[in-house]
């Protein structure tokens, strides 16, 4: 359930994105100018635009939303959402840039909303449904191989300690 409730805005927001990104290109130019630089020398062909890439991250948004929703690869899908949300961030919310003290407020208490989605997205990434993670279970498995090597150590020193005094009082045991 928490899992939907958190998609549901990127899925949202992600088709709107998508839909109408003409609203969003101006603020969006402040990262997509700095970023399309790298995006060049990416060994995939990627748009380089605002408006493109405005339309791109709603695309990864909206489908990353509804996996996230749905719980098939639920963690990757939080991974991309989660870089998804930093470049929004700094391009929708610069509460830094504004002259306005109003708007700083709102951009700032929008900013650090965000700051808390992104929260949100890294405990689903490392989210394991109440299953022991991996590093738990190996170490788990590596302490009972260890425990049946000691057993097996105390049972052959036993033994060793049996076969000793048998022969030495001329016994020899079957075996």
């Amino acid at each position: 359930m928490a899992r939907a409730m958190l998609s549901a805005i990127f899925v949202a927001n992600g088709t709107q994105a998508m839909v109408y990104p003409d609203p969003l290109v101006p603020r969006a130019k402040r990262v997509t100018d700095q970023v399309a630089p790298l995006i060049g020398k990416a060994p995939v062909q990627m748009p380089r635009d605002a408006r493109s890439l405005v339309r791109f991250n709603g695309a990864v948004q909206t489908l990353a939303g509804l996996l996230l929703a749905t719980g098939r690869g639920r963690r990757a899908a939080a991974v991309v959402l989660a870089g998804s949300v930093v470049p929004t961030t700094l391009a929708g919310h610069a509460f830094w840039q504004q002259r306005d003290p109003r708007q700083r407020r709102t951009q700032r208490v929008q900013f650090m909303k965000n700051i808390g989605m992104l929260g949100g997205l890294l405990l689903a990434a490392l989210d394991t449904e109440g299953r022991p993670s991996l590093r738990y279970r190996t170490g788990r498995f590596m302490g009972d191989q260890r425990r049946s090597i000691q057993r097996g150590v105390r049972s052959a020193r036993r033994d060793a300690r049996i076969r000793v005094k048998s022969v030495s009082m001329g016994r020899h045991l079957p075996g």
